[in-house]
């Protein structure tokens, strides 16, 4: 398990340099994008033509998305770029947790069953503290909780908050429960491990 971790932060460390690189091409690009869309060059040059033709399909999902929200087409390059850079940090977040999940596998595995027993109870409370975190997340964006991305969330965070929701009144539109649950779920961990 040492060395899948230590390959997938030799991984990560290999993958920094190619986002960042990326990230700063698609800064020119839609930056050009967001002068063509403008009018600050002209439209009926070769560089607005061919940004028309090739970049503008591939920032079409996002000016649907700016546009249904309120904002001008032409901010769509911009939140583009906000987007795959975004992309690019979670993706890296994402492995940086499997590769440290990987490590801390690695010495439960070597403390014998005791060690396997609190690294399940850690993931288990981990794995619904996420699951809280996604609805909530869920709820800012009014992401219903039928969609198949979140209904594993409700599942599994759904028996825990119905009891809380009994005994703590809500303050408005705000739910505290969530909030209520991930306390007691670090407390339940602290106890346990």
């Amino acid at each position: 398990m040492l060395t899948i971790a230590n390959g997938l932060v030799l991984f990560i460390a290999l993958l920094k340099p190619i986002f960042f690189g990326l990230a700063a091409v698609l800064f020119v690009v839609f930056s050009i994008d967001w002068l063509v869309r403008t009018r600050r060059i002209n439209a009926f040059s070769g560089v607005a033509r061919f940004f028309r033709r090739t970049v503008d399909p591939l920032v079409a999902p996002v000016e649907r998305a700016v546009i249904r929200a309120g904002g001008l087409p032409s901010a769509a390059p911009w939140w583009a770029l906000v987007a795959a850079v975004l992309g690019g940090i979670l993706i890296i977040t994402a492995l940086q947790y499997v590769a440290s999940m990987f490590y801390v596998a690695a010495s439960a595995a070597g403390a014998g069953p005791a060690g396997l027993l609190r690294l399940l109870v850690a993931w288990t409370i981990g794995l619904i503290q996420l699951a809280l975190l996604v609805r909530v997340i869920a709820s800012w964006f009014r992401i219903s909780e039928y969609k198949k991305w979140i209904r594993w969330a409700v599942v599994l965070t759904e028996p825990i908050l119905r009891p809380l929701r009994a005994v703590i009144p809500s303050m408005g539109m705000i739910d505290m429960t969530p909030l209520v649950a991930w306390f007691l779920l670090s407390i339940l961990r602290r106890v346990l491990l």
